[in-house]
Parts: C-alpha cells; structure tokens; sequence
C-alpha cells in the first residue's frame, strides 16, 4: 500500500450521513460503515479526529426560519451533534475500535468535556476522537467548529466527507453542465460563494494553510483514497 500522505487527520461528517436509507434519524449500519472505513485509517497509522454534525435530526436555520430563537435554535443542534456522537461511538466499539467523545457543551454523564491537551493525548494513543457539541456557542456551524478543531489538534488536512463528489461551479443535481474542479483555491471559493462550508471555516482554514479535501464519503474507498492524497473529490488550498 502506498505511503499515508498524513500522519494526522480531522474529518467533518454531516449528520446526514449517518441516516443510511432512513428519512431521519441514526441508521446503525451506516454508522457501522462509517466507523470501519475509519477504523482501517487508524490501522496504517493515522490519526483521527471527527466533527460530527445534527443535520439528520435538527436544524437551527430551519427552526429559526419558523420563528425560533437563533440561540436556542443552536443549542437544539448541539445537543442533536451529541446524539450523533454516541451513535457513531458505539458503532466503533462494534468495530473494536479505541474511541472517546469530546464535547463542547457541559454533559459530563454522556462525554467527556472538551479539553485540547486530553486530545492531543488521546490521538497520540491512537483512539478516534469525536467532536460533538460543535464550538459551543451559538451562530457557528459545526463547520467552523471542524476547522477550529482542525487547528487546535495540528491535523494536516481537513477532510470534508459529503454525498457530493466534490466542488462544481453550480449545483449538479440542478444543473447537467456543471463543473468539477479538482484544485481550487480558498479565495475562490469565497469569492464564488461555492456552497460547500461556510465562508467562517474556509478563512479559518485560508489563514492557517490548512487544505480542505471534499469527497463523497460513499464512493469505493473514498476515505482510504483521500488519506493517500489520491484522486478523489476536490482539493481546496493555496495555489
């Protein structure tokens, strides 16, 4: 097998993507799926950290939109991301692998409070790291909080696993002639408002070099391939 292109990794899952064939929900095989595809990063020596949205139970922006309270919107988020957490955390134990849950939000019985130093020891133990409870404020997606988390446990990419294989120049489930690109630079993502992570993480990420691979998380060995700096979605970065 060839070489890992990076020793340490943060993967932004949405909360879609644990809801398998259900309309709503956590589907336990696709979070079986999911923690074996990880499972196999972590046997060729990678480290891995996991932000894990709540878009498959709640949506802040929806509710907000139907006359919620943005603050408590968000706290409903934070709470759904907790729930996704520990569906995803018991899938890696079917998978036998060592994982713990982080979370930015006081829920002590559930998961262990957020603490920088704790996970750059867990990771260097070689346990899978989940986010949950996004950045712990309100107004922040659990994009920028896949960015800040990036930054603080030193992760060399941040992998931004979708049902979309990549970046295109409109909407391809709207439009047959869009574009894929396979590089792109932050700037112009920003600069062409390509809906693919909220423009908060994408200067976050621009500020402090940290490239951003978009992937379709369900695509044959997406995951393995990404890690491998292989073909595979869209790599935003500096050029």
């Amino acid at each position: 097998m060839p070489k890992p292109a990076y020793r340490r990794v943060l993967i932004k899952l949405s909360g879609e993507a644990l809801l398998g064939s259900q309309p709503y929900g956590v589907d336990p095989d696709a979070c079986y799926k999911i923690a074996f595809s990880i499972k196999e990063l972590c046997q060729i020596g990678i480290q891995v950290g996991v932000v894990i949205g709540g878009g498959n139970i709640f949506r802040g922006i929806k509710a907000t939109a139907a006359g919620m309270d943005r603050t408590p919107a968000d706290h409903i988020g934070m709470l759904a991301t907790l729930i996704n957490g520990i569906s995803l955390q018991q899938a890696f134990e079917r998978v036998e692998c060592e994982s713990r849950i982080m979370t930015a939000i006081a829920c002590h019985v559930m998961a262990e409070p957020y603490s920088w130093k704790a996970a750059l020891n867990y990771l260097d133990k070689g346990h899978v790291l989940i986010f949950a409870g996004g950045t712990g404020n309100p107004y922040f997606t659990t994009d920028s909080a896949a960015a800040l988390r990036a930054l603080e446990i030193r992760a060399e990419v941040l992998m931004k696993a979708t049902k979309v294989d990549g970046i295109y120049n409109k909407d391809p489930l709207k439009y047959p002639d869009a574009k894929k690109f396979e590089r792109i630079s932050y700037t112009e993502v920003l600069e062409r408002k390509l809906q693919v992570m909220d423009a908060t993480a994408i200067a976050l990420c621009r500020e402090n070099e940290i490239p951003i691979r978009v992937f379709n998380l369900f695509s044959d060995q997406a995951l393995m391939k990404a890690v491998l700096n292989q073909s595979v979605g869209t790599l935003v970065e500096g050029l």
